[in-house]
Order: structure tokens, then C-alpha cells, then sequence
């Protein structure tokens, strides 16, 4: 199972100091952060893409690369990539040279966005968010698994024999999750081509959750990619610790009552029993997100939101210090209990090789053996 932390990528006051990062300092600390990631031994870094303030990773692809550099072991994702506003041939092209400059050490997970006014900056309608999720990434798969491309669709102008370049590491396209908090569209999209499904229910109570990742494992199976035990689920939290629960919540109440996406609404004490956010100690911690298995079942990537709402650069680095140092060490060890044996890992592009080599070896014998049959 895959552990690491996703950003939103959010410029906010701080609301004991009255400062506000820079642009700069915010993508100079985002290189800081991944970095002790890393160190700290999580697996998974995710950067977001926005392109209206408070917000500034307008491009999360050049972020990536700028951190495949910098690290050596940490796998780079996205918490979205925008498929409705972003064009399908330069998406192919983008993640295929990051999968290149980080030997493979990357995926991606495709999201509609939530912010409306994107949609007409991009020349496209908001009314068409699920149509346009559904061809562009019909497109987008192609261009990755066909040398060559003709396509004709309502979105975009047609192409005639076009080639993607480059072409995918090894063969092996970019693995894809799918991201939505309340679309039954896009788990069943994910669903359909066996990708995976990333539930970041930061924002809703675990029911719902439950509700979409088990539609999500129902249609997997249905489609024949496995049983829904072997669907590929990914699942989204929000914390904030300290040693003693009492502190964690008297430094935290005033990022949280600013925050520009929840402040001024329900209390902490309200939003941290209704939804997943933990604040408190890391053994809170450990207990509540233990307890999401109850209810998506066994998965495969848990990430956690740390650096938002005005949150100092050196509070992200403590809170990276206690989830690596005392909550994945448990996690890791506790959700492999009674896991399964039919349950997957989490998609590597290493894993995902083998795999296909694998699947050449046997397809190669099967014709072997049927030969040899055949002159019996």
C-alpha cells in the first residue's frame, strides 16, 4: 500500500502572523516538502492544478519534473489534471516526457475541477463536464496505446494519422486514476477501462465515500478487469497533529476558521465528526484512518492533505515528521493484516512491466504448447 500527502497548492494568510506567502516561496516549498517526503518514507508526492487565485500550480507537469530531478525513490502525481479544459495531444505528450525524466516514477489522476469559470477560460461549457471527461479521455488512452491516431469526436478539431511523441517508458502508458467526489459518471469511466478511482472525500462524511468506491468495485467487475476485491481505490484524508490532541486543536482552530474553503462554516468540532479530517494525535490518527478500510475496503493509496490554509512551512515539515516517523510505520504494518492475497498492490510502472512481460512469456508458450499439440 502506497502512503504519501497531496497539495492544493493554495497562497493564504496566515492567520496568527498576518504574512502571505509568495508565488516563489510557495513553489520553493513545495520542492522542500516532496524532498522530506521522501525522507520521511512516504511513496507518493501529488500536486494540484488551479488556475485562479488563491491558487498557484497552474502546471503541475513542470512542477513534477522540476521534483523528478529532486528526489530519487518518491512517486509524482497529480491530485487533478484538469481533462475538461486541457487538450488530450498535449496531455499525451507532457505526462509521457515527466514518465521519461522520472524513469516511470509518475501517474496521474484525471478530475473535472470545481471551479466553473475555468471551463469558458479554456473556450469550453461547464454543461458539457461529463461529456467532455469522457472523450478526451478516450482520446488521450489512444494516443498513448496507438502508434498512430485518426479521430474525429465533438470536442476538439480531428486528427489524421497523428503520432503522440514520445512514445510511452518501455511501452507502458502512464498509469491512470480517475478522480470524483460525487460523479457516478467518472467511477464508472475508471471502471471501464479498469483504471483506478481516487475518492478524496475530504469534504464528505464516510458514507458517501463508501457509496462511490462501491460503485466504483461493482462496474470494475462487471466490466471483467477482476472481482471487486482487485479494484484499484485510492482515498483522500486531511490532518493535523501534535503529541497531545488538546495542542493539535488550539494551533490548528485558527487555520482552520480562515481557511478560504471551509472557514466561516460549520465548527472544527462539527467538520471533524462529520467528515474524515483528524485532528489530534497520531495515534488518532492511525485509528481513524484504520478505520476507513471499514468501509472502502482494502485499497491501495491513502494520501493526506498537510500544506494549506496559510499552514508555516516548518508546522508541514513536523507534521511530515510524525506521519513518517509514528503513523505509515503502523499504518503499513496494520493494513497488511488479513489483507487478502487476491487484493493488488498499488500499479507501479515497474510492476506494470513485469507484468506485461510476463504476459508476453505466457501468450508465448500457450502457442508453444498448442504447436507441439498440433503435431501429436
Amino acid at each position: 500500500m502506497q502512503f504519501g500527502i497531496f497539495s492544493v497548492g493554495d497562497i493564504t494568510v496566515d492567520p496568527t502572523t498576518g504574512s502571505t506567502p509568495t508565488d516563489a516561496s510557495r513553489l520553493k516549498d513545495v520542492l522542500t516538502i516532496a524532498q522530506h517526503a521522501e525522507e520521511v518514507g512516504l511513496d507518493v508526492f501529488a500536486m494540484g492544478e488551479h488556475h485562479n487565485p488563491p491558487f498557484f500550480p497552474s502546471s503541475p507537469v513542470a512542477i513534477n519534473s522540476w521534483l523528478a530531478a529532486k528526489t530519487e525513490r518518491l512517486i509524482l502525481s497529480t491530485a487533478t489534471t484538469l481533462i475538461t479544459t486541457n487538450d488530450p495531444v498535449r496531455l499525451a505528450e507532457d505526462y509521457a516526457v515527466l514518465q521519461h525524466l522520472s524513469d516511470g516514477r509518475m501517474d496521474l489522476t484525471l478530475g473535472r475541477g470545481n471551479t466553473g469559470p475555468v471551463y469558458p477560460w479554456f473556450g469550453e461549457d461547464i454543461r458539457q463536464g461529463i461529456p467532455l471527461a469522457l472523450e478526451k479521455y478516450a482520446l488521450l488512452r489512444r494516443l498513448w496505446r496507438e502508434e498512430f491516431v485518426d479521430w474525429e469526436g465533438q470536442f476538439r478539431t480531428p486528427l489524421q494519422g497523428f503520432q503522440s511523441t514520445p512514445r510511452p517508458l518501455d511501452g507502458i502508458p502512464p498509469f491512470v486514476w480517475h478522480g470524483s467526489i460525487r460523479s457516478p459518471e467518472i467511477a464508472e469511466q475508471a471502471a471501464y477501462y479498469g483504471d483506478g478511482f481516487f475518492s478524496n472525500h475530504i469534504f464528505w462524511p464516510g458514507s458517501h465515500t463508501a457509496k462511490m468506491v462501491g460503485f466504483y468495485r461493482q462496474r470494475f467487475e462487471h466490466y471483467g478487469h477482476g472481482t471487486a476485491a482487485e479494484a484499484i481505490v485510492g482515498i483522500g484524508g486531511q490532518v493535523f497533529m501534535r503529541k497531545n490532541s488538546q495542542d493539535a486543536i488550539n494551533e490548528f482552530r485558527p487555520y482552520f476558521d480562515n481557511a478560504p474553503v471551509y472557514g466561516n462554516g460549520p465548527s472544527l468540532e462539527e467538520f471533524t465528526s462529520q467528515t474524515p479530517l483528524t485532528v489530534g494525535s497520531p495515534q488518532e490518527v492511525i485509528d481513524r484512518t484504520l478505520g476507513f478500510r471499514d468501509y472502502v475496503g482494502d485499497y491501495q493509496r491513502q494520501l493526506w492533505l498537510l500544506d494549506h490554509a496559510g499552514l508555516p512551512l516548518k508546522t508541514v515539515l513536523e507534521q511530515l515528521d510524525l506521519l513518517g516517523g509514528e503513523v505509515v510505520p503502523v499504518l503499513r504494518e496494520e493494513f497488511a493484516k488479513n489483507r487478502p492475497a487476491n487484493v493488488p498492490d498499488a500499479p507501479t510502472h515497474s510492476a506494470r512491466l513485469a507484468a506485461a512481460a510476463a504476459a508476453v512469456e505466457h501468450a508465448a508458450d500457450q502457442a508453444k504448447s498448442a504447436y507441439q499439440s498440433s503435431e501429436v
